[in-house]
């Protein structure tokens, strides 16, 4: 399922893109949305880079507590979602090297 255009959810993700840290963004967030939401993110986006590193489902579950539910959304996100995590994960690694 994607998220339909509308002029509110593009003005969230143009002012997103112009947070200009780590700081920023860390401080936005906070505002923005509540604890739960936020460790919900940080997990997904914790359990992506796992499963993208090739961790299997088990090993995941124990290090991060993500649901077996969550973790299959998240893998079926890196296999037939818009390739964001992928394109997101080789700008990382590339920085890194």
């Amino acid at each position: 399922m994607k998220i339909g255009k509308k002029e509110k959810s593009d003005q969230l993700y143009r002012a997103i893109l112009q947070l200009r840290d780590e700081e920023e963004c860390y401080q936005f967030f906070q505002d923005l949305c509540t604890v739960a939401e936020l460790r919900s993110m940080e997990q997904r986006f914790e359990v992506a880079s796992l499963l993208d590193d090739g961790m299997i489902y088990n090993e995941i579950l124990v290090r991060t507590g993500a649901s077996s539910a969550t973790i299959s959304r998240v893998n079926r996100s890196l296999n037939y979602g818009t390739g964001a995590y992928a394109q997101l994960f080789a700008r990382i690694k590339d920085r890194s090297s």
